[in-house]
């Protein structure tokens, strides 16, 4: 589960607003996304978790921004090296290749890694696309089930009720933001 005090830093870095079509709500079904596929698979849960909140954090705007994968995989660094990210080495580089590369198409890769793509790629219906099943990365991610529930969540722009339960975050309702 990822600390209070790390969703914290993270937000309170955050340029862009919170509301957004990439910002919190977003994370949390990234991370939602995440948790089932790693349940399905032998994908590192920490890792995945993580990518959910690093990998959109450190977006310029809200449209073309092709080096913000990068940008959040520098910030997992540094709160490394801060101590507010406990992974070991491979945990990391898997977290931060997985940042860095989110947005390139690929689909091959270690499994981890995969996982937090496809996690990510469920959730593009809140930008109007329905992710293909062959740029899914895993079996699990394929299923039409699981392409469903997680479509429809994005479509509808769901709100997870980790958002307050986990992270103690109230968003604004936009028809009155």
């Amino acid at each position: 589960m990822i600390s209070k005090p790390l969703i914290e830093a993270i937000v309170a870095q955050y340029a862009q607003p919170l509301e957004g079509r990439h910002g919190l709500a977003h994370w949390a079904r990234v991370l939602e996304n995440g948790r089932l596929l790693a349940d399905r698979t032998d994908a590192d849960t920490t890792v995945v978790e993580l990518f959910a909140v690093f990998h959109d954090a450190c977006r310029q705007n809200e449209s073309f921004d092709p080096d913000h994968g990068a940008r959040g995989a520098e910030l997992a660094r540094r709160f490394h090296n801060e101590g507010l990210l406990d992974l070991n080495d491979k945990q990391l580089a898997l977290l931060t290749h997985a940042c860095e590369a989110h947005t390139d198409g690929l689909i091959t890769g270690a499994l981890t890694v995969r996982v937090c793509w496809d996690s990510d790629r469920l959730d593009l219906g809140r930008a109007g696309i329905r992710p293909a099943q062959g740029l899914l990365c895993t079996g699990a991610a394929r299923d039409s089930e699981i392409m469903q529930w997680a479509g429809e969540r994005s479509l509808t722009g769901h709100r997870p009720d980790l958002l307050a339960t986990e992270w103690g975050i109230v968003l604004k309702d936009e028809k009155s933001a």
